[in-house]
């Protein structure tokens, strides 16, 4: 099976404006994204940019970029856009990585495509375990609550993702990571906003309002995605120490 892994990327984030561009030992955010993207080895990769800027900066460090849309609701919208306007032939999966998570785990992206091939499933996405009991009442950390335990074989179903909770069982920190067959992806992008995705500001919530299954590997950890200058600083410090 063919996947395409594009990135959605765009310079207006409310709490860090200019954030894909931030630079960590001399390069962007947005090009690390790409080289990890690249190093997982599974198909061609692409940023999907809503901004001319990041074009050129991925494009001169090596990377493909394509100018999308300004008035996308959802990074989805905007990879749709990109898989149409680059018109690739025979992709059977899509790969949406983040944006702004430049520490995320290679061996993570190709666990996530193999489970997808050798399952066939419509849509998949990552989870880790909650380690911080704290991060359960943490909006700022989504979660996944599955149908069974996850263990590294398991790719179970989710049945709910949410913001704030008090549950404990089968719960965890849910990675923004999403694979879906070219044809769930149209599908997707055609359906109205739910109600309930609106309220929880939580995209993959019209999947489930849907009947649109998603299934939940295990990841090792969750990486740190960059939404705070604070976040930034962090992850540039623990990127660039060299033992």
């Amino acid at each position: 099976m063919k996947t395409l892994t594009i990135i959605p990327s765009r310079l207006s984030a409310t709490r860090l404006p200019g954030k894909p561009l931030l630079k960590i030992n001399d390069l962007s955010i947005i090009s690390h994204v790409f080289k990890r993207a690249e190093e997982a080895d599974i198909g061609e990769v692409v940023v999907a940019a809503e901004d001319q800027e990041i074009v050129d900066d991925v494009v001169k460090n090596g990377g493909r970029a394509i100018l999308t849309g300004k008035n996308h609701k959802t990074g989805t919208d905007r990879i749709y856009e990109a898989l149409q306007k680059l018109e690739v032939k025979n992709v059977d999966l899509i790969m949406n990585l983040q944006g702004d998570e430049p520490s995320i785990n290679i061996e993570e992206i190709k666990n996530l495509n193999k489970k997808m091939v050798s399952n066939q499933s419509k849509m998949g996405t990552l989870a880790a375990k909650i380690k911080d009991l704290n991060d359960l009442d943490n909006e700022n950390i989504v979660k996944v609550v599955t149908k069974e335990n996850l263990d590294k074989n398991q790719f179970s179903e989710a049945n709910n993702f949410l913001r704030k909770s008090s549950k404990v069982a089968n719960i965890y920190h849910h990675i923004g990571i999403y694979c879906y067959s070219t044809e769930t992806l149209k599908k997707f992008v055609e359906l109205n906003q739910s109600k309930n995705e609106i309220e929880n500001r939580l995209e993959q919530l019209r999947a489930l309002d849907n009947n649109i299954k998603i299934n939940v590997a295990l990841a090792n950890s969750s990486p740190i995605g960059v939404d705070t200058e604070e976040d930034y600083l962090a992850l540039k410090k623990n990127m660039e120490y060299k033992p």
